[in-house]
């Protein structure tokens, strides 16, 4: 008998770090301009008991109400800032976060697995954060990485992804056969919000980038997980195969969706109707990024917007087999080194 899905969220960020956590990082920001604070990491202690309390009363506790097992972890996405400060500052803040997730990870090996933020910053080469990223992989056992297209919070000084200066990473995501969820952080632009446009205008600026480029031909295994659904990218699926097509680009099917993935974060049902109508199953990801931008209850169907498992269970686009590839089999694909971890489970 064909056991039942793992359900695999693919997109979980630490929203609920005990508040010492935000506390270190206001102090890390105030010294910045005041020469008399001194933002010690050796000063910020948070027990394991803390990071517990944090998780199995939040993130642990939707999950087993809503019935899914298993989180890829990362920072909180919006507190990556990397903006801030200058390429030492997201180091240290990085290296802080990251292990804090780590430690979570190592709290609840059966229901986390971590991925990495990288230590990004404006003007600095992304060469920079292969350190951070090797030390993630190698010590903390994390199966994916975070990536900002764009870490000046919404001025978008970086070069497009498919710029060579991106490739050091790339080259380093291509040696450990991890993925990356290109995924912004907090907008300092008063034009963009940042959960309700930044995001969802990063999600979509990803996948134009590598449209009119040809980044997957140098880096044929690499793997972008783009989130919150795409963006616009799937209501506007004819405009991008129009676009490819007057670039004299291959078909989308052969130029992109060998590497480019979309996650469930899409908080009503005809989004994901939509998605999984317009997209391959292949390229489907199961997420919610709970608990995360949209934190309410839909009045109109009386659960929570982030209880995307619903959504997918509720489609009528997809067949059993193809919602076990959503919830679990596509996961396994896209993050190997999770599905060597699970293996080694047993499972």
């Amino acid at each position: 008998m064909t056991r039942p899905p793992l359900i695999i969220d693919v997109h979980g960020h630490y929203t609920t770090a005990p508040a010492a956590l935000g506390d270190w990082r206001n102090l890390q920001i105030k010294a910045l301009t005041d020469p008399s604070v001194i933002a010690d990491p050796n000063s910020l202690h948070i027990s394991d008991d803390e990071l517990r309390d944090s998780i199995s009363l939040n993130q642990l506790a939707k999950m087993k109400e809503r019935g899914s097992d298993l989180t890829i972890f990362s920072p909180r996405a919006s507190f990556m800032a990397h903006h801030i400060g200058d390429f030492q500052t997201s180091s240290t803040w990085a290296a802080i976060c990251n292990e804090l997730c780590a430690r979570v990870a190592q709290l609840f090996p059966d229901n986390f697995i971590g991925a990495a933020m990288l230590p990004q910053s404006p003007g600095a080469e992304p060469a920079s954060c292969i350190p951070e990223l090797e030390r993630c992989v190698k010590d903390y056992g994390c199966v994916g990485i975070n990536l900002n297209p764009d870490p000046s919070g919404g001025h978008w000084t970086s070069p497009p992804l498919t710029d060579r200066a991106w490739y050091p990473i790339y080259e380093k995501m291509a040696e450990y056969d991890i993925p990356a969820m290109i995924h912004v952080s907090t907008s300092c632009n008063d034009c963009f919000h940042t959960t309700g446009a930044h995001y969802l205008n990063a999600d979509t600026t990803a996948f134009m980038q590598c449209l009119s480029g040809d980044l997957f031909k140098d880096f044929p295994t690499l793997k972008f997980l783009i989130p919150h659904g795409g963006g616009a990218v799937p209501y506007h699926w004819g405009r991008f195969r129009g676009l490819a097509q007057e670039m004299k680009k291959p078909l989308l099917e052969d130029h992109l969706l060998n590497n480019i993935f979309f996650d469930t974060c899409v908080y009503h049902q005809p989004g994901i109707d939509l998605l999984t109508k317009v997209i391959p199953v292949d390229n489907i990801l199961f997420a919610s990024e709970m608990i995360g931008a949209v934190r309410g209850i839909d009045p109109q169907t009386g659960h929570y917007y982030d209880d995307t498992k619903r959504y997918i269970a509720a489609t009528p686009n997809l067949t059993e087999a193809q919602r076990h590839q959503v919830f679990e089999g596509n996961a396994r694909r896209v993050f190997p080194r999770m599905d060597a971890a699970l293996k080694a489970k047993g499972l």
